[in-house]
Parts: structure tokens; sequence; C-alpha cells
């Protein structure tokens, strides 16, 4: 009797979920481009993809028409700033210094919305830069379903050296809010340990930055202190990220532990290479040097490229010529949430190919930030899809015309 029971309530309970079958042109499954091809979720999982001649449809199946596009796994934003917006609107030292934790998390709810709007079905936040654990709270209310917003992966207040991070320029008796934690030698064990049990999924780390207002970035943390860092957040499951963009900030963050190094500006052959030997992955923030070079008066497409973006297209060459991996990340918060497409064009614009973006963007990204059933559209994946116009393998720019978004197998935008 108890087996019956169980029995149909499996088959009831299964023949419950509802069923959506997608139908574009063509579907970009994570890898590789098919023509003709379908998708059909049952609830939030891809049940089946592929030619819909070859598919078991069930009955009373919903059919999405979705002629003339492409269909993608949702994308994966890797570096972004929920709780900043643009700096020509307002400057970070004071976004920092004069926007309330609240009122930052009430334009965080907005961002994330746009984002989700703009096919950014999972986003890694890369520190809520003075706001706290703001970033965990906004992630908490889009999983409880009370705002709409992309799946997050939040680093909480990110960890600075001591002395090294702003704003700054103020005398020594005046205590200002720092964008991030700061911490050095042993304390850092503690300071990692902290920040995950409030709740960050990851560790943000600066292994580089200005310790005066205009200078230079230099190393910051000491191999030992990485390490450390590591070290910690391995033993609770999990990983660090590093701010880098001076060659030994990034070989120091490399050989620390880190798996992702964010923004490499001044990278050389020799330090990709290492990173390419140690697996770890780049993202390049192309789009906020752009961003933040037309907000100091460069007019792109009449001046001629400033340094800071000559240098930009020449270490991103170089992580190229060594086969790192590149992971899709723009700093989206510098710029826009909404134009996160903006660093996808970039990418293609500074030598990667189209349909290798889109693999950083989605399958990549998954791999890197261990989203296991996340970044293909597969059987047994998660339903994150979008659907955008045309083929953007043959024009990037297509990535903009996002039709369709579904998340977790709920639609949020449709034709």
């Amino acid at each position: 009797m108890k087996n019956l029971i169980v029995a149909t309530f499996f088959f009831f309970g299964f023949y419950g979920i509802s069923q959506t079958l997608l139908k574009p042109d063509r579907v970009f499954d994570g890898t590789e481009m098919h023509e003709n091809w379908a998708v059909l979720v049952q609830g939030n999982i891809i049940a089946q993809v592929g030619p819909e001649d070859r598919m078991a449809i069930p009955k009373k199946t919903k059919i999405i028409e979705l002629a003339g596009t492409t269909l993608l796994p949702g994308l994966i934003e890797g570096h972004s700033h929920l709780l900043l917006h643009p700096y020509n609107e307002t400057s970070w030292n004071d976004q920092v210094l004069k926007e309330s934790p609240v009122e930052r998390s009430i334009r965080g709810v907005v961002h994330a919305k746009n984002s989700l709007m703009a096919g950014i079905t999972t986003m890694r936040d890369l520190g809520s830069e003075g706001a706290g654990y703001s970033d965990v709270y906004l992630k908490k209310s889009i999983d409880a379903g009370i705002v709409p917003g992309p799946r997050l992966l939040v680093a909480g207040p990110a960890i600075v050296a001591t002395g090294a991070y702003g704003p700054k320029g103020f005398h020594d008796g005046v205590t200002v809010p720092l964008g991030a934690e700061a911490a050095s030698g042993n304390e850092v064990v503690k300071t990692v340990r902290r920040q995950l049990g409030n709740g960050a999924d990851f560790i943000k780390i600066y292994a580089d930055y200005r310790w005066r207002s205009g200078e230079a970035s230099n190393p910051t943390f000491s191999l030992q202190e990485i390490q450390l860092m590591n070290e910690t957040a391995k033993s609770a499951g999990r990983y660090i990220v590093a701010h880098a963009s001076t060659p030994e900030g990034m070989r120091r963050a490399i050989l620390g532990g880190a798996e992702t190094i964010e923004h490499g500006d001044h990278g050389t052959l020799e330090v990709f290479q290492l990173m390419k030997e140690k697996g770890v992955a780049l993202c390049p923030t192309l789009a906020a040097g752009d961003a933040v070079s037309q907000y100091n008066g460069w007019q792109k497409g009449r001046d001629p490229e400033p340094d800071r973006i000559v240098q930009k297209r020449a270490s991103f060459k170089l992580a190229l010529q060594a086969g790192v991996t590149i992971a899709f990340g723009g700093d989206v918060g510098v710029f826009s949430h909404g134009d996160n497409v903006r660093e996808l064009q970039m990418m293609v614009d500074y030598g990667m190919e189209p349909l290798a973006v889109l693999q950083a963007a989605t399958s990549v990204n998954a791999q890197v930030f261990h989203q296991d059933a996340l970044g293909k559209l597969e059987k047994g994946f998660l339903a994150d899809i979008i659907a955008v116009e045309g083929n953007p393998t043959m024009d990037i720019s297509k990535m903009r015309a996002v039709q369709f978004v579904m998340k977790d197998g709920r639609v949020y935008k449709q034709p």
C-alpha cells in the first residue's frame, strides 16, 4: 500500500510540473551553435534539447515561438558592483561617504532588475564598496522572491591591506568609512572567517592598490598573507579572488591561490603564462577602463586612444596569446547596470572570436565560478535561458536585443 501511495504521488507530481517548449531559429548550447533546435523545459529544469522532430513533447506543453532569435544559456556576469552606479553621476568617494547603505540598497534593487532584463541570470558581485553586507541581504531578497534579479554570488565588504584603500585625503584625526575591510598579518584569518560567517560566498582581496591618492598601484598584501587568506577560505569550502593590476601583485595573488585575477591591466606575458600554468582565470573588465576614460574627457571614436586603453589592449592580447581562461566581467556599476553587454562587445573588439566570447559568458564562467548546473542548455541543467535577435556570432551587438529571459524556469521577459 505504501509503495502504491509513493508511486501515485510520483506520477501526479511529475506530470503536474509545467512544461514549456522554446522554439527559436537556433540554439547556442554554451559551447556550439545549432540551427533549428528547440529546448523543452519541465519546471525549472531543462528536459530536452535538440531538433524538435526528435523530441517527445508531452501533451499540454506550452509553446513559446521565438522566430528570428538565438536561444542561449542565461549570461553569467563575473565582475559587478550592484551597490555602485556610474561615476559620471556620482564619484566613488561621494557614493561611499554620502550615500547611505539604505539608499544604495534601494538602487541595488533597480540595478539587479536591469541586469536580469539584459539577460544576466547569474551575477558575481565583487564587493559592497562601503555598504557592509548589503549585497548579502540583496541576495537573500532575490532568493526569497521579494525582488527580481540575477542569482547572486557575493563577496561582502572585500579585504584590503591596512592603509591601502580609500576614501583618502583626510587628516589623521578624521575617521572615514572605507570601501572595504582592512586587515594585516595573522589578523587576515579572523577577517576572512568573519566575512564568510556573515554570508560572503567567496573572498575578494586587493593584491595591489594606490597607497596614496594619485600614485600608481603597488603590491599590498605579502604572499604569506594571501596564502593565509586562501587557506582559511578553502578550509570553509570557499575561494579567493584578487583585484590585481601590477605584475607583482598578480604574481603574488596567483601563487597565493586566487582563482581569478580581476583587471590585470599591466600583466606581462610571463605573468599570464603563470596564470595559464596555475589554472587561474582573468576577468579583464575592459568596459570599466573604457568608461572611466570617457568620463575623464576622452571622446571615443574621435580622439586617439589614451595610454590606459592602449595598455589594456596590449595586456589583453598577451593574455590571449598565453592561453589564459578569459571570464566575462565588465565591472558594471562603474558604468550602467543593464549595459553589461558592453563588455562582450569590447572583448570582440580587443581580439576574441564571438563564439569564444559567448562561451566565456556562459559555460566558461559557470565552470570558473563552480556553478555546475548553469552555463549550458543541456538536459538536467537549470532553466536559465535567454533569447536575442539574430545571430550574435555574426554580430555580437545582437546580445543587446534580449527578447526573452527565463531564470530558474520562470519567465521574466518575453515578446
